[in-house]
């Protein structure tokens, strides 16, 4: 089966990743299901190799490796999610996960996007099987007409930096083209439910929970 568009096909042009979405203001908290990457060494060495090539461009806001993610799911404002309902679906996701097979990822060349420089997750069904538990575990949870966002269309991606001005993408495209990386592989072992705010021109987060995949281990709560 070939590779689909959005893993290869370059943007010709950028613009600026941070205008408010709906429902989006400095002080908004979300909670999402993310896939995060603390102790993904060569996955740190890959982003840096190409983020290095990155910084010489402006207009663009490099991703360090703290807030380095995969955004998988969102559930729902924290105004609109009560505190008993999170421990429900960190339940329900608990055991929608460990039902999974372990899932391994490869990284290898970035994709310029509209707004951002990414690196897709190869192959998309190893994710898109861990976000469908997630996506039925929420309905568990919270009711099957309380599932954000379409089922289908999931395209997964690391993102190395976002855009913050337009400009035209030809000169950033020649660049990374003229970069020799070789392809990391990764495993995934968790899924994580963070509280999430885009406040300082930068998705950041409070860890939730982190929830095993392919495992019969209970999910790890941060500290208080």
């Amino acid at each position: 089966m070939p590779s689909p568009e959005w893993t290869y096909k370059h943007a010709t042009e950028l613009r600026n990743h941070w205008w408010w979405r709906p429902g989006w203001q400095v002080g908004t908290r979300f909670y999402t299901w993310h896939i995060t990457f603390d102790g993904q060494h060569e996955l740190h060495r890959l982003v840096d190799t190409y983020q290095a090539e990155l910084a010489r461009h402006p207009g663009l806001d490099l991703i360090p490796h703290q807030w380095l993610h995969l955004t998988m799911q969102g559930v729902g404002h924290t105004a609109d999610v009560t505190t008993d309902q999170v421990g429900i679906l960190i339940a329900a996701a608990q055991a929608r996960l460990a039902a999974l097979a372990p899932a391994t990822v490869e990284f290898h060349r970035p994709v310029i996007r509209p707004e951002a420089i990414v690196l897709p997750a190869l192959p998309p069904t190893e994710i898109d099987r861990i976000r469908t538990a997630v996506r039925a575990s929420i309905a568990d949870a919270l009711g099957p007409d309380s599932v954000p966002d379409r089922a289908d269309g999931f395209q997964p991606h690391v993102t190395l930096a976002y855009s913050s001005s337009s400009q035209p993408a030809e000169a950033i495209t020649s660049a990374i083209e003229s970069i020799s990386s070789e392809p990391v592989q990764i495993s995934v072992p968790t899924a994580t439910l963070i509280e999430l705010h885009r406040d300082s021109r930068m998705y950041e987060w409070h860890t939730v929970a982190e929830v095993p995949i392919g495992s019969e281990a209970c999910g790890t709560l941060p500290d208080q």
